[in-house]
């Protein structure tokens, strides 16, 4: 076996071992899984999220989007496609409308089962007395109000998709590395994605947890999560010996799709919903500059 292959394996099993471990802090410590804790135990959640916030913010500024257009540009260059339409920038949109309006067809589902329930819940109140069910009116508003803000803000079609576009995002660092041609940038770049998937994966994570989904699912999501680098790796060294002339194209079309998905997610979702909950709004702003410096950091050093 020639030795930039076995480079290649060995940075292959590194990312699944590391990923797995960073991934599985949060999963198995019931401190992160703890919803009814002190305040200060909630406060301390909910700056972690939005340290985790910063972090998805700088992937999606700094990381997923440049990556994207530079490939897909080059592509476009290469294959002399010349368009006054901005192509990069539409296929991105498509991926940003496909998880908008797949969120709100389960949401709708969801909307239209929970009404159908909630008149047949009121019926026999209805039957006990006006007083009585006009005084259950506040009390089902409220909840109603709490399902939309909180519960929703976590829910596991967000927290799947969050983990969709980046479990993309991973294949494609892997192919990074796999396509690569010598042992020198195949260690460079392995180190640089190791340390910044650590950081990916343990956000994720604590996400994932946030979510209330079961822990064998939050489990089966980080191991699949970790294996998306390795396939990527897997892949890239398949298409060197194919030579596949389209892969390239196909490649920076998903890269597109998955980076619109991350940019609903992001902007949607995960900072919307620590900006918009009450408390401590000036430390929660820091803990965010803080997530995406440390990522900036990270980037810039390369």
């Amino acid at each position: 076996m020639e030795y930039l292959l076995q480079v290649k394996i060995a940075a292959l099993v590194g990312l699944l071992c590391l990923t797995l471990l960073f991934g599985f802090i949060p999963a198995r410590i019931k401190w992160f899984r703890d919803t009814n804790g002190t305040e200060t135990h909630r406060t301390v959640l909910s700056l972690i999220s939005c340290f985790a916030g910063g972090v998805f913010l700088s992937a999606c500024l700094l990381d997923i989007i440049p990556d994207y257009l530079s490939d897909i540009n080059m592509e476009l260059d290469a294959r002399k496609l010349e368009t006054s339409f901005p192509l990069p920038e539409f296929i991105m949109a498509a991926g940003f409308f496909t998880v908008l309006i797949l969120e709100r067809i389960v949401l709708n589902c969801k909307e239209m089962r929970g009404s159908h329930e909630e008149r047949t819940a009121l019926i026999p109140e209805r039957r006990t007395g006006h007083g009585h069910g006009h005084g259950q009116g506040p009390d089902l508003e409220s909840s109603g109000h709490h399902v939309h803000v909180d519960v929703q803000a976590h829910s596991p079609f967000r927290s799947f998709m969050l983990f969709l576009s980046l479990s993309l995002h991973s294949v494609f660092e892997g192919l990074a590395i796999g396509l690569q041609t010598t042992d020198s940038r195949v260690v460079e770049i392995c180190i640089a994605i190791l340390v910044h998937k650590s950081i990916i994966v343990f956000s994720l994570a604590v996400k994932l947890v946030q979510s209330a989904l079961p822990p064998l699912w939050v489990a089966a999501y980080i191991g699949v999560f970790a294996l998306m680098s390795p396939v990527g790796i897997a892949v890239g060294i398949s298409v060197m010996e194919a030579q596949i002339a389209a892969g390239p194209l196909i490649q920076a079309v998903l890269e597109g799709l998955a980076a619109g998905t991350f940019v609903y997610i992001t902007f949607l979702e995960i900072l919307p919903h620590e900006l918009n909950s009450p408390g401590k709004q000036l430390l929660k702003v820091l803990f965010i500059l803080l997530g995406f410096s440390i990522m900036a950091a990270l980037t810039f050093l390369g």
